[in-house]
């Protein structure tokens, strides 16, 4: 991490850190700046593409934030280089406010998070939308996995500041997939142990 912390220190946010005692600490983090954006490694490819879903943040031309939620099948964001990530944007409500703000600013901002396992990824980036009838090779390829429902465009980020946020305050949650894993011993156990009961039950009967 090197450029993230140069784009979300801004002159108010030192100022906060100045006033509260940690502007120090920050300081590390500013050290370490270039202005080349940050790259994603073997680490952030793995983890982006393990997660079924993440946040959106964009911001509209008065200025008012708007977080929205995608989803989809692990995998269906798409680290097609060190510094892109792609994905096929379907149709949800038709509100189209993320489409909208992105129209005067192309600046987003993206949190991965895996709640099983608590930790999370911060990504700032510059969002670009493609025809997929114009790329039809991009389309092809993000197509291979990809959530379900009518196709509208293609999405592409382009990773400026990446950061691995600490763990704290996150409440683990499970999806339906990581509780079946993690209960398959349990279930397991119950199988045998009902098994064992019929077998005495058996004896028993046998016996009368």
């Amino acid at each position: 991490m090197s450029r993230y912390a140069r784009l979300a220190f801004t002159k108010n946010v030192r100022g906060v850190q100045e006033e509260r005692g940690s502007a120090q600490a920050m300081a590390r983090l500013l050290a370490q700046d270039t202005e080349e954006p940050d790259r994603l490694g073997p680490d952030e490819a793995d983890f982006i593409m393990a997660r079924d879903g993440f946040y959106l943040a964009s911001t509209g031309e008065d200025g008012w934030p708007y977080v929205q939620f995608r989803g989809g099948p692990p995998g269906f964001v798409h680290v097609l280089d060190s510094g892109t990530l792609a994905w096929v944007e379907v149709r949800g409500n038709r509100q189209y406010i993320t489409a909208g703000n992105l129209r005067s600013d192309d600046r987003v901002s993206l949190f991965f998070m895996d709640y099983a396992n608590p930790t999370r990824l911060k990504i700032f980036g510059r969002a670009e939308t493609r025809d997929p009838a114009e790329f039809p090779e991009l389309h092809e390829r993000l197509s291979d996995l990809r959530t379900d429902g009518p196709l509208e465009q293609l999405m592409l980020i382009r990773v400026e500041g990446l950061f691995w946020n600490c763990p704290k305050h996150i409440t683990p949650r499970y999806s339906e997939p990581e509780l079946a894993e993690a209960l398959e011993p349990v279930r397991e156990r119950l199988r045998m142990l009902a098994e064992e009961n019929l077998e005495l039950r058996e004896q028993l009967r046998a016996r009368d």
